[in-house]
């Protein structure tokens, strides 16, 4: 099955920043197994438009954080191909308007946390006053401003992952790929990093693809959720996820929201039994 994006509204011209499309052709990735080669991904095709934030999901173990990674230019394929902005990804690539925030921080333990955030801005050669502002200015938007100075250790989980989105955006990405930094939060703080990171891509505009296991984060998030059978993984379901207007707290309230959630599980019942 080959994944085009769904029709969906758009945000005016004059509000988006320019967020990169990425086109996947035919991806294939195998690891070595026991007797033979194990195959994760099976020729999968997934066309992104600009600024669209989408949610990959599946059972575990099916492939999506290998996806992600090879969007990412971590990993090499197999086989098929990944365009970003129009542009085929090279061997090791990592475009500087891709950033990537993993499952855990990664934050230096030998770096405060401004000077974490600073780092890929300083990688990059911008001048002191200009990186110090922008990575002030993000930790501001991430709740961040008092702990600045401290170090990784002396930061509480939830924190740290804070830190590590700061570090993401600080590069204003035009395509930010998640792959599933919040599970191993408490609920009411996943839910408030799920409204930061709402806001933040309303704002911005940014394409981003967003690895979860979780339908109602899935709902609250995305644009548009692509559901994954089991390994060598395929794609079994393309929703378009629509809501009027900016998405709050009290849309997880909606029978609306409740009906998508439920339409995802059975798509994951699918799944799951590799239809």
């Amino acid at each position: 099955m080959t994944a085009q994006a769904p029709e969906l509204p758009r945000a005016p011209a004059s509000a988006r920043a320019p967020g990169l499309p990425v086109r996947i052709t035919g991806l294939v990735r195998r690891f070595a197994g026991d007797t033979q080669p194990v195959e994760v991904l099976a020729g999968i095709d997934l066309t992104v438009p600009e600024s669209q934030f989408v949610a990959l999901l599946g059972p575990s173990g099916c492939g999506k954080s290998t996806l992600l990674r090879l969007v990412a230019g971590l990993d090499t394929p197999d086989g098929g191909s990944v365009a970003i902005g129009g542009r085929p990804l090279r061997r090791h690539e990592h475009p500087e308007a891709v950033a990537f925030v993993f499952q855990e921080a990664h934050l230096l333990p030998w770096r405060t946390l401004i000077k974490n955030v600073i780092l890929p801005l300083e990688l990059r050669g911008m001048a002191h006053g200009e990186r110090r502002d922008r990575a002030l200015h993000m930790l501001e938007r991430v709740g961040l401003t008092d702990a600045r100075d401290r170090y990784p250790a002396q930061l509480s989980g939830g924190m740290q992952l804070r830190g590590s989105l700061a570090r993401a955006l600080v590069t204003e990405p035009r395509l930010l790929l998640l792959d599933e930094p919040f599970a191993a939060l408490d609920e009411i703080t996943r839910q408030r990093l799920d409204a930061l990171i709402h806001e933040l891509w309303h704002e911005r505009q940014f394409t981003a693809l967003f690895v979860t296991h979780s339908l109602r984060e899935a709902v609250f998030l995305a644009q548009r959720a692509v559901m994954f059978s089991r390994r060598p993984a395929r794609v079994v379901a393309d929703r378009a996820i629509e809501f009027s207007g900016e998405r709050a707290a009290e849309l997880r309230a909606l029978p609306a929201y409740h009906e998508r959630v439920e339409q995802l599980y059975q798509d994951l019942l699918l799944a799951e039994a590799g239809a």
